[in-house]
């Protein structure tokens, strides 16, 4: 499945427009990573392990997309737009994925 953030796949004309599809993921933080991340803040630098939350739930939402997509007979998304948010007290990181499913030539 090809997924691009423009309106179009290069190359490729769009024969036809199957409606919005989007995907979505909802992460939480655990203790451990909680804990990491503080100590992180202290003595600065990057947070691995919520860099790896972040990355496994956007991957999660992209295939839900993906998926929604095909059963809607697609063959690729278009205007594909990602979309982060904390939930809660923080504690829950949630990933949405949203575009256009289409069928190309």
């Amino acid at each position: 499945m090809q997924t691009s953030t423009t309106p179009y796949i290069a190359g490729r004309e769009i024969a036809e427009t199957l409606g919005v599809v989007t995907g979505e993921a909802i992460i939480g933080a655990n203790i451990f990573r909680d804990l990491l991340a503080g100590l992180t803040d202290i003595v600065g630098g990057r947070s691995r392990a919520y860099e790896s939350a972040m990355r496994d739930a956007r991957e999660i939402a992209l295939k839900e997309m993906a998926d929604e997509a095909r059963r809607k007979g697609g063959d690729a998304v278009v205007g594909v737009d990602l979309d982060y948010e904390t939930l809660g007290s923080g504690s829950m990181l949630m990933v949405s994925a949203t575009g256009t499913a289409v069928r190309l030539r």
